[in-house]
């Protein structure tokens, strides 16, 4: 058989002439390909928590947590902070986590899901049904920046 009868596209296709710039064939391409920099994830998880944030207030939605002694309102601040912190230590514990036999890619996919469920206990208190949608959806969306942010 021929290389065209195999699939493959003649020498000097405009199609494929691009393959050997990106790093070959069979390499991906693109932005959403790219590993993100560890520095950046826990950037990445602040502006997630701001938006989230955002979107919650828009929607007339006011975050109130309920405390040990009575309420408390849970502002922009408190979701950026919140998650800049998480995504720094989540940044120490995968980079400890490398490590491991492997990368320890396992180890850090397990470790994400039990904190994201153990976490997810925190929205149950809130004062009012929709505050605890958008503080479990505040959860999971910075959980997943972290946790696909750092995957590699």
């Amino acid at each position: 058989m021929t290389e065209q009868g195999l699939g493959k596209a003649p020498a000097g296709d405009p199609a494929t002439s691009g393959r050997a710039a990106a790093g070959g064939p069979g390499r991906p391409r693109g932005l959403l390909r790219r590993p993100t920099p560890g520095w950046a994830v826990p950037l990445v998880a602040a502006v997630v928590a701001a938006v989230v944030w955002v979107v919650s207030r828009t929607a007339g939605a006011e975050l109130v947590a309920r405390t040990g002694a009575g309420t408390r309102t849970v502002g922009l601040v408190d979701v950026v902070v919140a998650a800049l912190v998480v995504g720094c230590a989540g940044w120490g514990v995968r980079a400890a986590l490398r490590r491991l036999p492997g990368g320890g890619s396992v180890a850090w996919t397990v470790l994400c899901v039990v904190v994201l469920l153990v976490s997810l206990a925190g929205p149950l208190g809130a004062a009012t049904t929709p505050a605890m949608g958008f503080l479990v959806a505040e959860h999971v969306a910075v959980g997943a920046a972290v946790m696909l942010g750092l995957r590699r």
